[in-house]
């Protein structure tokens, strides 16, 4: 689809994730700009736009996921290019924002990591931020420009409803996020169940608890991002314990993938793993990738016309339980 309103921009990406970017591109019909990323013997990185953008609304791609540090060092440098070079307007599409988890202190001495990284993204010369699925609502707070963080729960409504499944239960693997979890169940109209974790280290995740009825039910369990695994092991052995149908699902907008996270999930074989292409990944059998390129297109379609991005969200059907 190509959007008549968006004729005056460009489109630029970071080395990130290419697929993602080519994606975007076609969606919006718009070619992806010339830009040059290269790193010195030494390790530095290097930017430079191969192409004018003076006077014109530059969007940079750039989606940091399994390299934070590296990528995160090419946006900063092709946001502050753009800004020197008197770009407009620079907007970062960063699908999954990294160190969006070290969003608060939770033991003593921690830095409050997300906070910093918002804040040299901004410094950088960013104007506008599009992400997806923070890992919290008060990550909003860290900046003073605008942020439009963009709703994947129509996108797995749809791909579940497609699946036909009878009375699910969407199952949120900890408290906190638990209102997103609702927010889903909603959609689908089906109920919710809560899982009480408790951690030890990093990575390390212990479900104590199961609130809800999961007896001989459909799960998915929903959450903003699959790392480890960890969590994700834990709850599956958690909600079978409880004698929950043996077909398990497990959806989550940011396949990380990291370490151990293949092995385990192989291991507790569940009946599918349904991730966005935030983050490049490697198909595995069970994995289904829902592509995020045309809620992308929209969304820049809407800012860059001057219409609202929450009509986009106004679209989607909210059905009730029994309708």
């Amino acid at each position: 689809m190509c959007y008549d309103s968006i004729t005056n921009m460009l489109l630029f990406a970071g080395s990130s994730h290419p697929a993602l970017a080519h994606a975007l591109s076609a969606a919006l019909g718009v070619p992806l700009g010339d830009v040059t990323i290269k790193r010195f013997s030494c390790g530095e990185c290097y930017v430079k736009y191969g192409q004018s953008v003076r006077g014109k609304p530059v969007y940079i791609l750039q989606a940091p996921g399994r390299d934070p540090d590296q990528h995160l060092m090419e946006l900063l440098f092709l946001c502050q290019a753009a800004k020197l070079s008197f770009a407009s307007s620079v907007h970062v599409i960063i699908p999954q924002f990294p160190y969006a988890r070290q969003d608060r202190v939770s033991q003593p001495r921690e830095s409050i990591s997300a906070k910093l990284v918002a804040q040299l993204v901004e410094d950088a010369g960013a104007d506008h931020i599009i992400t997806l699925a923070l890992h919290s609502d008060q990550m909003q707070g860290f900046f003073s420009i605008p942020v439009d963080v963009l709703d994947t729960r129509s996108l797995f409504a749809d791909h579940f409803r497609s699946r036909g499944l009878k009375d699910p239960v969407i199952v949120s693997p900890d408290v906190g996020g638990a209102k997103q979890a609702k927010r889903f169940a909603d959609l689908l109209g089906a109920d919710l169940a809560i899982l009480h974790k408790t951690r030890s280290a990093h990575h390390d995740a212990k479900i104590l608890e199961v609130v809800g009825d999961v007896a001989g039910r459909r799960c998915i369990i929903f959450d903003d991002m699959i790392d480890t695994a960890g969590t994700i092991v834990s709850a599956v052995d958690a909600l079978r314990s409880r004698g929950a149908h043996p077909d398990i699902a497990v959806a989550a907008t940011h396949p990380v993938f990291s370490g151990p996270a293949l092995e385990r999930l192989r291991a507790i074989a569940p009946k599918e793993v349904v991730v966005t292409d935030s983050i490049p990944c490697d198909p595995f059998p069970g994995l289904t990738v829902l592509p995020i390129a045309p809620l992308l297109a929209e969304v820049i379609s809407h800012v860059e016309s001057g219409q609202s991005v929450t009509e986009i969200y106004k679209k989607t059907t909210f059905r009730k339980k029994g309708k």
